[in-house]
């Protein structure tokens, strides 16, 4: 694949990603200003994910249907009109419709843009290149949109914080999507993938009885777990040590700088990587980090566990998604980007709430470990996603160059 063309599609996905990650960032801001209540907060911030749980298959079907320019120009006119409710009238409902609204159509772009790159790439070394690129672009989002809202929330209005400073940063997020648009709108389409069972019927369950779909689906749903454990057990180690909320951001920050860098190397070492080497290995790392976290009682010996584990898990993603597409029909691989994503988000949706239970009752210390036992036990079936040569692929799929 170009570099040129690389390059616009990444680029474009950051456009888009940073147009829902500030607004996930000023949304909930606001509802606080408002007088709501943490739970409402915790609410308008599922709704970030809940939207892919029930679009994400159907989503990635229509990319499989139709390829990569009119589900991003669709998920581009989501994205403007979810944020330009909220800009217009910035009341709560519709900061709960601008939530669905933003986080379906990211989730709808994301898959289209990864099926464009995957099916594009040449060979299983050049899966991994791109697809390390390509999770940068998040990575660049995740700091690009929130501090751009912030900025424009405490500057933009006559005091710091006022209803205009926000109605201001909605509508710089709702600009952004365009520049996605302008990127995509001349890439070419690829080829119609051929179907590998003609006048058969496709079912989702096809896909998930295949035993490599299911043993990916199971190591994606783990390391997705561990992000979100993470997220929520180490505001609440922090607080309950009496750190900062500057020194608690700080620890968080750590951990997506060290995943976003060890994505930044991984294209240049893409040849001498293995798939299901690194998965694993990344699995037992993880597992064993969790075990010793709870124990690290000053900042900075946290911090160094957070940029451990940040590394580790931002590893994980480009092998993933370079084993989905070797052991996926390419007729399929939509639908199959679009399964990932569902699991993905629904576990977002529902295992901070179970977290929050089970720290509650027994301690979040217990969290971690419970998660690190059960990634630990998951190292095996990720040693056994070996590569496409090795295993064979499955039937109708391009073998890699």
């Amino acid at each position: 694949m170009r570099s040129e063309a690389l390059g616009r599609l990444v680029a474009s996905h950051v456009f888009l990603h940073a147009c829902m990650a500030g607004t996930r960032m000023a949304a909930p801001l606001l509802a606080l200003r408002q007088g709501y209540s943490p739970l409402a907060v915790g609410v308008l911030l599922a709704l970030f994910s809940l939207t892919s749980v029930f679009l994400a298959l159907p989503a990635g079907r229509f990319a499989d249907r139709h390829g990569l320019r009119r589900p991003v120009g669709w998920a581009v006119i989501t994205s403007i009109l979810g944020v330009g409710l909220a800009a217009a009238f910035p009341i709560f409902p519709m900061l709960c419709i601008s939530a669905l609204m933003t986080g379906g159509a990211t989730g709808a772009a994301s898959i289209a843009l990864q099926r464009h790159v995957g099916r594009a790439a040449d060979g299983a070394t050049e899966l991994k290149r791109v697809f390390s690129w390509l999770a940068i672009g998040p990575a660049i989002s995740n700091f690009l949109g929130p501090f751009a809202a912030g900025l424009l929330i405490d500057h933009a209005g006559a005091a710091p914080g006022d209803t205009v400073g926000y109605r201001t940063a909605f509508l710089l997020m709702a600009i952004l999507p365009l520049g996605a648009w302008l990127l995509v709108r001349l890439m070419p389409e690829l080829g119609a993938a051929p179907d590998p069972l003609p006048g058969r019927s496709n079912r989702t369950w096809d896909l998930l009885r295949q035993p490599q779909m299911q043993r990916l689906m199971l190591v994606n749903w783990c390391m997705s777990s561990c992000w979100d454990v993470h997220t929520f057990v180490v505001p609440v180690i922090g607080h309950e040590r009496g750190f900062s909320a500057s020194v608690i951001g700080s620890i968080l920050g750590a951990f997506a700088i060290a995943a976003a860098a060890v994505r930044v190397l991984m294209p240049w070492f893409a040849s001498r990587l293995r798939e299901h080497v690194v998965v694993s290995g990344a699995m037992v790392m993880t597992a064993i980090l969790f075990g010793i976290y709870p124990a690290m009682h000053t900042p900075l010996a946290m911090g160094l566990c957070s940029v451990a584990l940040g590394v580790v898990l931002g590893s994980v993603q480009p092998m993933i998604m370079s084993t989905l597409h070797q052991i996926t029909p390419e007729a399929r691989q939509g639908e199959a980007l679009g399964l990932r994503l569902m699991a993905i988000n629904a576990s977002s949706v529902v295992m901070p709430m179970l977290f929050g239970t089970v720290g509650a009752v027994v301690g979040v210390s217990v969290v971690f470990w419970s998660v690190g036992l059960v990634v630990g036990a998951g190292a095996r079936p990720a040693w056994l996603l070996r590569p496409v040569a090795a295993t064979g692929p499955i039937k109708g799929n391009k073998k890699p160059g």
